[in-house]
């Protein structure tokens, strides 16, 4: 059995089910998402050692390990993405003998992790799958990392054309299941990257709601 990473004297999470975890994203994925859920879990973890959070680590770890899994084509079912790998996430982890209460966080924790400015003020363990995630995305927050970490990280879990790849598992989402992109940032990806997307428009909802005014 292979020894846990370890980054920056960080070392990850290692249990039965951890493992578990880590080789269903490692079927379902692929490199560049792969790497991605597994940055999001060691930029997770050091923002909330840095910020003096509170959390159930291996919780956060399967979490930000299994967040993205809505947005493969095993797991994607009708709802948003980010649901649809919730569910999925909960599935697996009561399946294999997780507690129910942890696995409901898990599933706040991926429910909510495209949600700023509600997971950021939710548990820390919600809010560190949202924190971990938009730092790789988006690079929310990246000033908190020191560059050696990032280095780190990074040449343990390169990128792999991430930006590209990731853009493009979102379109694939928008491309089937337009009406998931209503009132998100999924329809920006939509109208930059589908021809002739279109997806419902929150003022014409609005206006079109069955009330005289």
């Amino acid at each position: 059995m292979a020894a846990p990473v370890t980054i920056g004297g960080i070392v990850a999470p290692d249990s039965a089910l951890t493992r578990s975890a880590a080789s269903l994203v490692e079927r379902v994925h692929s490199k560049p998402i792969l790497n991605h859920v597994h940055r999001t879990w060691w930029f997770a973890e050091f923002l909330g050692t840095k910020r003096g959070l509170k959390y159930d680590r291996e919780l956060v770890y399967l979490a930000t390990l299994l967040h993205d899994l809505g947005l493969t084509e095993e797991f994607s079912a009708d709802q948003r993405f980010e649901v649809d790998g919730a569910d999925a996430a909960t599935r697996f982890l009561i399946a294999n003998g997780y507690a129910e209460t942890k696995a409901q966080l898990v599933w706040d924790g991926i429910a909510l992790h495209s949600s700023a400015g509600i997971a950021d003020r939710k548990q820390a363990e919600i809010a560190l799958v949202f924190l971990g995630a938009h730092v790789d995305v988006l690079g929310l927050n990246f000033d908190e990392l020191t560059p050696a970490f990032v280095d780190d990280v990074l040449s343990i879990y390169p990128r792999d054309g991430m930006k590209s790849a990731f853009t493009h598992a979102l379109a694939e989402v928008v491309r089937k299941k337009p009406h998931t992109a209503v009132g998100t940032g999924l329809a920006d990806i939509g109208r930059r990257h589908i021809h002739g997307f279109d997806c419902p428009n929150v003022c014409d909802l609005i206006e079109n709601a069955p009330f005289d005014s």
